[in-house]
C-alpha cells in the first residue's frame, strides 16, 4: 500500500475525525485529530493499519496550548498522531486500553508537562524524584530551574 493509498485510506475510515492529514515525506503521515477523538482514531490505526507499537509520545509546549505526538510504526509506514490541548486546561485521555505501553509516556506527560492524562492506569511519578515539588514540571516553557545551594561536607563555609 502506498503512502497515498494510505492517506486516502485514512480519511475514509477517521471521517470527520481528521482535522489534518499530510504526507510531508515518503512513509511518513501526520494526522491531526481533536483529544476527544484520539482514541477512536488510536484504534483504527491498531486494528486497520497494524500500528500497534507506539514508539514514544512527544509532548511539545507551545505557550497558550500543548501539542502531543504519538508516534506509530508499521510495517508500511510510520503514522504520527497530533492532538493539541489548552494550557488552562491541559486533559486528555489515556490511549492505554488501546495501547497497553502508553502507560510509560502517559506518566511522563503527566510529571514532566502537568497534563492530566485520564483513565492512566498507573498515575506513580516515573522520572523525578519522590519530593519533587507539586506543581513544578520541567519541560514547560515557563519553568525555571533554581540551583540549590552545594554543600561540600568538610569545605570552607
Amino acid at each position: 500500500m502506498s503512502d497515498t493509498d494510505i492517506v486516502e485510506s485514512l480519511k475514509r475510515d477517521l471521517g470527520e475525525k481528521v482535522l489534518e492529514l499530510t504526507n510531508p515525506d515518503r512513509r511518513r503521515i501526520f494526522l491531526k485529530v481533536a483529544p476527544a477523538d484520539l482514541v477512536a482514531a488510536v484504534t483504527v490505526l491498531r486494528d486497520k493499519y497494524d500500528c500497534a507499537f507506539l514508539s514514544t509520545i512527544t509532548g511539545l509546549d507551545k505557550g497558550e496550548a500543548f501539542e502531543l505526538l504519538y508516534h506509530f510504526a508499521s510495517p508500511v509506514t510510520t503514522i504520527h498522531v497530533r492532538a493539541e490541548i489548552p494550557r488552562s486546561d491541559p486533559r486528555l485521555p489515556s490511549i492505554c486500553p488501546v495501547i497497553p505501553g502508553a502507560v510509560l509516556y502517559e506518566r511522563e506527560l503527566q510529571e514532566m508537562f502537568g497534563i492530566v492524562v485520564q483513565g492512566i492506569p498507573d498515575p506513580r511519578r516515573l522520572n523525578l524524584p519522590d519530593d519533587w515539588p507539586d506543581g513544578q514540571y520541567p519541560l514547560r516553557k515557563d519553568w525555571h530551574h533554581v540551583r540549590p545551594e552545594e554543600v561540600i561536607p568538610g569545605g570552607k563555609s
